[in-house]
């Protein structure tokens, strides 16, 4: 059968397909812009025929009935791997939990946890080609090993999607139905940067050298980083996220990848998440190579870049170094995402560095982020033996290598002028840090 009559022969509708779906199966989705919106709206309609559904999900960014809606509950359980603000509301109410991972291993995490499977797996691709095959499109952190795990494949197809390159090809024969929806594609605009995050841009950027290969995180803080390596040379890119501020370093001729020791020539990452800019520039892109986030975000993979800087921010920081960036005290706010993946893989690097960047303060600076000890119930994010490099607006701190005295030191000079007394005074009355150099 020809790719054209196979195509049609797996085309169904919508609601069709979430009819495939049965009670107390494992259901898959694509992540971020790469979710299928026209299958996660139609799920909700089908909760008084499903019981205990359980669905992996990470870091959704539309609203849907079967997540929001407190009479799903019984219906369907999310399990979330990186949580966005409507999953913190829906924790509380008992009908989400948080699966903590790293994310080179968060598809071998979820299978291993279910047995090895996955019994339906809801993603999007753009329409196939002449011979048959079809591009991911904007997510291959976790996407195509769930395709080759799932027992049922269905794939949302939408014509809006860019065709990118590298490992996102799969063919309609490896599909098992597919449906139409050419919705627009989900978008996030660049966050104006404040004050306190130009500062600590300009921080991070004193630290990137010539032919440094980036990994930059989501938020204001790398956005921030953009217009101070406008000078730089020859700048790479190994991340997981594609962002719109690495297509105007590249449009401005800073990223040229050709110092790269791995895809050397190519900006490589796992998933875009952006504006149309940014979409528009991966479509068709040969210098743009998506890989699975096992690979993008094995840490052995990324030490064998050469000058690999990783660029996370984080909520909190202790003297010691632990660094907490997913939750607030017991509340959990986001997730472990690759933040340890890319800070480890950047410090086994020849010459690589490991940056972890926060404002000094929050809660429009009545509370300090870098404490004595971390607020009760924190989760860790990085080890303080994986800490390497912390920024705030007030400077740098190196802290490799360092005793915890030195650490804290070096921390107190880098908090909220308005808190380093207190922080100096809790940490000896605590005895983390009994008598400061100078007997202080």
């Amino acid at each position: 059968m020809n790719p054209s009559d196979l195509y049609k022969k797996k085309l169904i509708t919508i609601p069709e397909a979430v009819g495939k779906l049965q009670s107390h199966q494992t259901l898959g989705l694509a992540m971020a812009a790469s979710e299928p919106p026209g299958l996660m709206a139609e799920l909700g309609k089908h909760k008084d025929r499903l019981d205990d559904v359980s669905v992996w999900i990470c870091l959704p960014l539309g609203s849907y009935d079967f997540v929001l809606d407190p009479e799903m509950e019984g219906h369907f359980f999310i399990e979330n791997w990186f949580y966005g603000n409507a999953d913190r509301k829906v924790h509380s109410q008992g009908r989400e939990s948080y699966i903590p991972n790293n994310l080179h291993q968060a598809a071998s995490c979820k299978l291993y946890a279910a047995n090895n499977k996955v019994n339906v797996f809801f993603g999007t691709a753009t329409p196939p080609d002449e011979r048959g095959f079809l591009s991911l499109s904007l997510g291959l952190v976790i996407e195509k090993q769930l395709i080759e795990m799932a027992d049922l494949v269905i794939l949302e197809i939408n014509e809006n999607l860019p065709w990118t390159l590298g490992d996102t090809q799969v063919h309609i024969s490896e599909v098992d139905y597919v449906v139409e929806n050419h919705a627009p594609l989900a978008q996030l605009p660049p966050t104006l940067p404040t004050d306190a995050e130009e500062a600590i841009g300009g921080y991070i950027a004193e630290l990137i050298e010539d032919g440094s290969t980036l990994q930059l995180g989501i938020g204001g803080i790398p956005n921030a980083i953009t217009p101070f390596l406008m000078k730089r040379k020859d700048l790479g890119i190994h991340t997981e996220m594609f962002t719109d501020g690495m297509v105007d370093l590249y449009n401005a001729g800073v990223i040229t990848n050709r110092r790269k020791t791995l895809w050397k020539g190519k900006m490589v990452g796992a998933f875009a998440l952006g504006t149309q800019k940014l979409y528009d520039f991966v479509n068709n892109n040969l210098g743009v190579e998506f890989q699975q986030g096992s690979v993008t975000n094995d840490p052995y993979v990324i030490g064998k870049n050469y000058r690999m800087i990783s660029i996370n921010t984080a909520l909190q920081v202790d003297v010691i170094g632990q660094v907490c960036s997913q939750s607030i005290g017991y509340r959990h706010f986001s997730g472990t995402g690759g933040q340890l993946d890319t800070h480890r893989g950047a410090q086994l690097s020849e010459n690589g560095r490991g940056i972890i960047a926060l404002r000094s303060t929050a809660k429009n600076g009545t509370v300090s982020t870098i404490v004595p000890i971390l607020s009760e119930g924190a989760e860790i994010t990085v080890p303080s033996q994986d800490v390497d490099t912390i920024v705030t607006e007030y400077g740098i701190a190196d802290l490799k290598g360092l005793n915890v005295r030195d650490r804290a030191e070096a921390l107190i000079r880098i908090s909220h002028p308005d808190f380093r007394d207190q922080i100096r005074e809790e940490t000896q009355r605590f005895g983390i840090v009994p008598r400061f150099k100078g007997g202080r």
